[in-house]
């Protein structure tokens, strides 16, 4: 491994965001802060003030529910009002994507683009997220996520990889369905990035299905970035961005559910990451079997 300064793309990487790697397990995105763009003239401010003004009533009512907000009633409802609060019109899956009840839980796996990914999510199903530990550190979503019962790792030490997919298992295994964000950084669209494996051995140890579940951002019902939360960039400078955003809509699609039978942890991914991300096949990996069909879930609310 080159121990000097960095070189080719991480070099511009480096120029691109003023941060060094600070290891073997950053994860880098090639998306700044300058690819969340407007994509239709922004909103009056007379209605941007009218967001924010709902936005902020809608986080201190979920705050003050302490506790309570991780009932799944109560979660669902909180995530639902913060999108509308917001003016974004949710599309897509409407009744859940968790396999039914009576085994092992669901790992999703999902893209990830904003912040507001987390109450997508959690306005379609209450499940456990799974996060890094620096989300329990951002203002209003940190404190929203703790109180949701996300569960944060730690992901500064590679030695605690393996106690992360252990733990993980043993979620899984008790029943309880965990989204997780196996790209472990944002990026401004639904079809860059790439899975990282290890979330997917825990699926595997637990014998639990893996459900691919992409979301995706449109204006005007077109393809756009204004929500996306990339590099450096600022939760308020995001904020202030979503709030002035005309048109905005969030669409959740959830993929047939995978299983791991017969498969290793890497064709998992592989499988998973072509369904997330649009049918493009991961870059260095050999083509897979398509996966076999499984049945679509039953919509209820177990977690």
């Amino acid at each position: 491994m080159n121990g000097g300064a960095p070189t080719g793309r991480a070099a511009t990487r480096e120029a691109r965001t003023g941060r060094a790697p600070t290891g073997p397990w950053d994860v880098w995105s090639d998306c700044t802060p300058d690819c969340a763009t407007h994509g239709l003239p922004k909103a009056p401010l007379t209605h941007t003030a009218r967001r924010g003004a709902a936005f902020a009533h809608a986080v201190r009512r979920a705050l003050t529910d302490g506790g309570r907000m991780a009932d799944p009633v109560r979660l669902t409802a909180h995530a639902r009002a913060l999108i509308a609060a917001l003016g974004i019109r949710r599309e897509g899956a409407a009744d859940g994507f968790t396999v039914p009840a009576g085994g092992p839980g669901t790992l999703i796996v999902v893209n990830h683009i904003s912040w507001l990914d987390i109450p997508a999510l959690l306005a379609v199903e209450p499940v456990t997220l799974l996060a890094k530990r620096e989300v329990g550190g951002w203002p209003v979503v940190g404190g929203l996520a703790r109180r949701a019962g996300t569960y944060f790792i730690d992901r500064s030490d590679p030695r605690r990889l393996p106690d992360t997919v252990g733990e993980l298992t043993g979620l899984l295994a008790s029943g309880r369905s965990v989204a997780v964000f196996p790209q472990a950084t944002t990026w401004c669209t639904a079809d860059q990035g790439s899975f990282r494996r290890a979330t997917f051995q825990a699926a595997l140890d637990a014998g639990a299905p893996v459900r691919p579940v992409t979301i995706d951002y449109t204006q005007g019902g077109r393809p756009g970035t204004v929500a996306a939360f990339c590099g450096e960039d600022t939760f308020v400078a995001s904020l202030r961005r979503v709030l002035a955003a005309r048109a905005l809509a969030v669409r959740v699609t959830a993929h047939p559910a995978l299983t791991g039978e017969g498969r290793d942890r890497r064709e998992l991914a592989a499988l998973a990451e072509r369904a997330v991300l649009g049918g493009r096949r991961p870059s260095g990996l050999p083509e897979v079997p398509a996966p076999r069909p499984a049945p679509e879930p039953a919509a209820h609310q177990h977690v």
